[in-house]
């Protein structure tokens, strides 16, 4: 198991296959990747995730949410449990891109790559 899988199976996100760290950062997206998982975004879970993507950053701005320290982080945990589900749930192949964000947690930058895919 490679390192990369195994961190997969660490966040519950499913393996992806594209090649190795080294290799992946060389070799250009997959080509039906992108057009496939954002055909439709409505059928594949693309806007749910990016609506849970979304209430994160709201959560994260919401001053007095941080009032109360305990239900601030717990809102933040709860969102990123969902984040994490719905990603495992994204069909596959995703753009590897899209899989590094996420895997990573730049939730900021999935958001980001998101709405500029569907817009597209």
């Amino acid at each position: 198991m490679t390192c990369w899988e195994q961190r997969a199976v660490a966040i519950s996100i499913p393996t992806l296959e594209f090649g190795t760290p080294q290799r992946a950062s060389l070799e250009p997206p997959m080509k039906n990747a992108t057009p496939k998982a954002f055909a439709n975004p409505d059928h594949f879970g693309v806007v749910d995730l990016r609506e849970a993507l979304r209430e994160r950053l709201e959560i994260i701005h919401d001053e007095a949410s941080r009032r109360d320290e305990e239900k601030h982080t717990a809102r933040l945990r709860a969102v990123s449990e969902k984040i994490d589900k719905l990603a495992a749930a994204l069909p596959h192949p995703i753009d590897p891109r899209l899989a590094h964000y996420l895997h990573r947690r730049s939730y900021d930058k999935a958001l980001e790559f998101i709405e500029s895919t569907i817009r597209q």
